[in-house]
């Protein structure tokens, strides 16, 4: 349908207003989309979300050799204060790093971190492994806990790998003693069979040499009797 004259520019004039009203609402719409991303959280989903990012954090905390169980308390205080105070979360992920990072020679220890909402609630404590049981009780409800049951596992899976193999070895060498024994009982079959041979071979030449001389003897004797 044309449109002409007055009627045509505001025909225009409409369109325009319609497509800049569509162009606003759909950037408020994508404003929107994104604010509720990461703004439409509730206080207590936004606490969720830092603690599993904190959990991440404390992953990615390395021990040393000599620490074989670790784990880390943290009160809900504390969790406020690193979630409103990025420094002091920092503070913590680095007090955590250098007491489950240190070492705890001669003997293997379990280490137990508490914090709480100021540095002065901070605390490390330790126990020789196969002593810890105030580890194993503080521990049980922590936040965060790692054990060397995993790595116990592995080392039973090791141990049974390896003992498959020699197994499977000790097997191998069995099968080559018996084929052994049974080349060794073949050479001796053969040998004897071979001496018997050597032996009936010598008896009938000498019973061919003895019947020869016999043969001979009465020879000479008819002769000498003619």
């Amino acid at each position: 349908m044309a449109v002409s004259g007055v009627g045509q520019n505001y025909y225009q004039n409409n369109m325009e207003t319609k497509r800049n009203t569509k162009n606003v609402n759909s950037a408020d719409k994508f404003a929107l989309e994104k604010t509720g991303s990461t703004q439409g959280l509730s206080e207590a989903e936004e606490m969720e979300q830092f603690k599993k990012e904190f959990y991440e954090d404390l992953s990615k905390v390395t021990n040393h050799r000599t620490v074989s169980n670790a784990a880390v308390n943290i009160s809900e205080a504390a969790f406020r204060a690193m979630k409103e105070n990025p420094q002091y979360k920092e503070k913590v992920l680095s007090l955590i790093q250098r007491d489950w990072g240190d070492s705890y020679a001669p003997r293997n220890c379990s280490v137990l971190i508490t914090v709480g909402a100021t540095l002065n609630e901070y605390r490390a404590d330790s126990w020789p492994v196969g002593y810890d049981s105030e580890f194993d009780v503080r521990s049980q409800n922590s936040f965060y806990k790692r054990t060397s049951e995993k790595k116990d596992k592995q080392e039973e899976l090791l141990e049974k790998y390896l003992e498959k193999r020699a197994q499977a070895k000790r097997q191998q060498q069995e099968l080559l003693d018996e084929k052994a024994a049974k080349a060794e009982q073949e050479r001796s079959r053969l040998e004897k069979a071979w001496a018997g041979s050597r032996q009936m071979a010598a008896a009938s030449s000498a019973y061919e040499s003895n019947v020869m001389m016999e043969t001979a003897v009465s020879d000479d004797s008819m002769f000498g009797s003619l």
